[in-house]
């Protein structure tokens, strides 16, 4: 029951998020004058991630009989881990535009793509692709985009396995977190396919491809989870130091810019919507 818990959450999240991603595009509403734009759904999914981190995965973990002072150091431990990961992914693109052509506007990515190209982070072993540093112009960017993303979606796959081996409604709203922050990541991801393939159908078709990774993670965390059961509060531990890291030093510093007051208001709104919709999926989940 479990296991098969996990394989339709993480196919939801995985790929739910991809098609998410494509409707919001298809419907003209990826740039800022939508009603759903980037900034907004950067809000939305800080939110959610906070959220779950804080009310859902770090109490559940510290409801076990683990010394409070070791999970605290795991946390510690992981979010300089993912801050480690950031630098190294930052150098090794770095490197990769002293010796290769960049486009005329000297930045590689669109103006779009920067919006949301941040948000393709870290490795977490979970190997998050942080600045994928899209070279639009070339197959080899494409792939590259791919195989982060795919590498990205397996660690999302064993958080999503970690959280449902703890609790049922758990597992559902970390899920729910991963699609929600998943979905302006994929928006970009499908702006860079789109630009080194004419054929759009086969970009979704790729990055659809590249979400169900996050099967995978689930069933391989399943198991390895299972293993090691006495260690599920450091599991859980480390996916909220993923959510947080991912939340505080990648979507929230890209929403402090100066606004006007209502922009301003609009992007609290979206941040308590997050947080709202993790409660809400939550109870949901208690009462079934």
């Amino acid at each position: 029951m479990t296991l098969a818990a996990i394989i339709l959450a993480t196919l939801a999240a995985g790929i739910g998020s991809v098609w998410v991603a494509a409707l919001l595009m298809g419907a003209g509403l990826r740039g800022g004058g939508g009603s759903v734009g980037p900034q907004r759904l950067l809000s939305l999914a800080a939110g959610a991630l906070l959220a779950t981190a804080f009310m859902h995965l770090l109490p559940e973990a510290f409801e076990s009989h683990v010394d409070a002072h070791d999970l605290f150091a795991t946390l510690l431990v992981g979010l300089v881990f993912f801050f480690l990961l950031d630098k190294a992914e930052l150098w090794h693109h770095g490197h990769e535009h002293n010796h290769g052509a960049l486009p005329a506007n000297g930045h590689g990515t669109t103006g779009h793509d920067h919006a949301v190209a941040v948000q393709q982070r870290h490795d977490h072993d979970q190997a998050h692709s942080h600045d994928h540093s899209h070279h639009h112009g070339s197959k080899a960017g494409g792939w590259a985009v791919l195989t982060g993303d795919s590498v990205h979606c397996f660690g999302d796959g064993i958080l999503i396995a970690s959280a449902f081996m703890a609790d049922m409604r758990l597992g559902v709203i970390a899920a729910f977190s991963v699609l929600a922050h998943e979905v302006p990541h994929h928006m970009g991801d499908l702006v860079v396919l789109r630009q080194t393939s004419p054929n759009r159908r086969m970009a979704l078709v790729k990055v659809s491809l590249a979400g169900a990774v996050t099967a995978l993670g689930g069933l391989v965390g399943y198991f390895l989870v299972g293993q090691l059961h006495d260690w599920l509060p450091y599991f859980l531990v480390v996916a909220s130091s993923s959510f947080v890291y991912v939340a505080l030093a990648d979507l929230i510093p890209q929403l402090q810019k100066r606004l006007s007051a209502p922009e301003t208001l609009t992007q609290i709104v979206w941040l308590l919507v997050g947080m709202g919709l993790v409660m809400l999926v939550s109870g949901a989940a208690h009462v079934h």
